[in-house]
């Protein structure tokens, strides 16, 4: 007779083809699900993002038992289930009589280190489900001066076939991001994601965490997440169907109470294993060949999934446990408040973004990149403070995502691993991309001394306070030539204007 096993799946492997359910026998092996505190607690998750993996994972244990499998199932307010996964595997194992497991490897080098120090025996399957091996990135990267995406997603184009005309890219061209930089105009339809009814399961896990996560950031209520692969799929229908068309050309515009413009916003489904990244862009590439989609919408969406997303897991693996600690830039200030409370500043680019942050758990890639992103670059905020914050607050955040986000793109905490230069940047970019600046209690156009957009002054106190380790990097020549033909007066009173924007920070006081 054939031994049985406990068979791992994490709230972020809820894929019916996970590598280590097809390495199982379903007639005697048992699978072990668990909503755990140490998971649930190790940062302080948004609470929609508690609920959205809680109610999946539960919809998801639902749907392996109609097949046929044996799952035991650990809720997070049973007494009897454990506070960590290593913990459950004991539990379940005593409970079962079974003395190994399998699992499909984590995600998170946290969890993998945890998992190798379990009194249970694991038998690690690779996850197949992502596009390049983690032994085909790091033979990409070997020897190579610069690990720049650009190169890796052309790669990546090659090796699937995906919008590729032979050996050459669709169109003669592998990047059409220079044609999706426009800014949205209000007259615009923008159709919103889908919103799906929460069923009594879902509704159970609401009370949960209503109960047990009182104090976690964010709104719980109205909850609209779809929680099971049938209404990830249809949210991937409605986007292909009414956003994909004019996803390209507003991707990095923002718009004041448009929380979602034409982004598809599947990532929190993608990431928990509800969608398949190969399907999506398969998907968003036969949108183009039949004529409903222009290819550079189908582009830049394939190359967020087919180059950022693998490229940025590549980069976590190859990197190891400690790229989280990077600080090239040595910056120590503390994380702002106002990254919990949007009332809290009176920058009303920063609020709107922090304010559908905690409505939605969501927001899009320039709100975290150029806004959340770029104040905290330019105010010398701990790299890994923003990266907790920004693992807490998005339902589609782990850290082999987010971390190269965050400390190599964002905050070039990692010295230019990941990006060419810092995305530094003064008001004036928020103010082409967006309609914040016009309602704003700062004046944009007004670079230091009273009313000035605190962007502005920080942006050049940035440069000038990092010279040393930016004044070669020859994308920021230019800028640190504009800074020396400033008189010295213009220079002076810049400073003096990010000084007092940093000591208000530093004392709590409103920015």
């Amino acid at each position: 007779m054939v031994a049985p096993r406990l068979v791992l799946v994490l709230g972020d492997q809820l894929s019916p083809g996970l590598s280590a359910l097809r390495a199982a026998d379903k007639a005697h092996d048992v699978v072990v699900m668990a909503e755990v505190r140490a998971e649930a607690g190790y940062v302080r998750h948004h609470r929609k993002k508690i609920a959205f993996l809680f109610a999946a994972m539960r919809h998801f244990a639902e749907t392996l038992r109609a097949e046929g499998w044996r799952v035991a199932y650990g809720r997070y307010d049973d007494p009897e289930t454990a506070g960590s996964i290593p913990a459950e595997l004991v539990r379940r194992a005593a409970e079962y009589g079974v003395e190994t497991a399998i699992a499909t490897e984590c995600g998170e080098w946290r969890l993998r280190a945890a998992l190798a120090e379990c009194p249970v025996p694991v038998e690690v399957q690779a996850d197949d489900r992502f596009l390049c091996p983690r032994e085909d990135f790091a033979a990409w990267a070997r020897g190579r001066k610069q690990l720049r995406m650009e190169y890796f997603y052309r790669d990546m184009r090659r090796r699937t076939g995906l919008l590729m005309e032979g050996d050459d890219p669709a169109g003669g061209q592998w990047n059409y991001d220079h044609d999706n930089r426009k800014p949205a105009d209000r007259d615009l339809f923008m159709p919103a994601p889908p919103r799906f009814e929460p069923d009594a399961i879902t509704e159970e896990v609401l009370d949960v965490v209503e109960k047990h996560f009182p104090d976690h950031p964010g709104d719980l209520r109205p909850f609209w997440f779809a929680v099971t692969p049938d209404q990830a799929q249809a949210a991937a229908d409605a986007f292909f169907r009414a956003a994909l068309p004019h996803f390209g050309d507003y991707q990095d515009a923002m718009l004041r109470g448009e929380k979602f413009l034409y982004h598809s916003v599947l990532s929190a489904y993608l990431n928990a294993g509800l969608l398949d990244p190969l399907d999506l862009c398969r998907r968003a590439e036969a949108e183009w060949r039949a004529g409903r989609a222009p290819l550079n919408a189908v582009e830049g969406y394939v190359r967020q999934i087919l180059g950022w997303r693998e490229y940025v897991r590549g980069i976590y693996d190859l990197e190891g446990p400690d790229y989280v600690s990077r600080n090239h830039l040595d910056a120590r200030r503390d994380l702002p408040a106002f990254y919990w409370n949007p009332d809290a500043t009176d920058m009303a680019c920063v609020k709107a973004a922090v304010a559908q942050t905690m409505e939605e758990a969501y927001a899009h890639h320039i709100q975290r990149l150029m806004v959340t992103g770029t104040f905290a670059l330019i105010a010398g905020v701990d790299p890994h403070q923003l990266h907790e914050w920004y693992l807490a607050v998005y339902a589609d955040a782990y850290e082999w995502v987010e971390a190269p986000n965050v400390i190599g793109m964002s905050q070039f905490a990692d010295g230019g691993l990941l990006g060419s230069k810092p995305y530094a940047a003064s008001g004036a970019y928020v103010d082409r991309m967006s309609d914040h600046c016009a309602t704003c209690a700062y004046l944009v156009k007004v670079k230091r001394g009273k009313g000035a957009c605190p962007f502005n002054p920080l942006y050049w106190d940035f440069l000038n306070r990092n010279r040393e380790k930016l004044a070669r990097n020859p994308r920021m020549a230019q800028m640190y030539r504009t800074w020396d033909r400033m008189s010295d007066e213009n220079r002076a009173g810049t400073l003096d204007s990010a000084a007092d924007i940093l000591a208000r920070l530093d004392r709590g006081a409103r920015v």
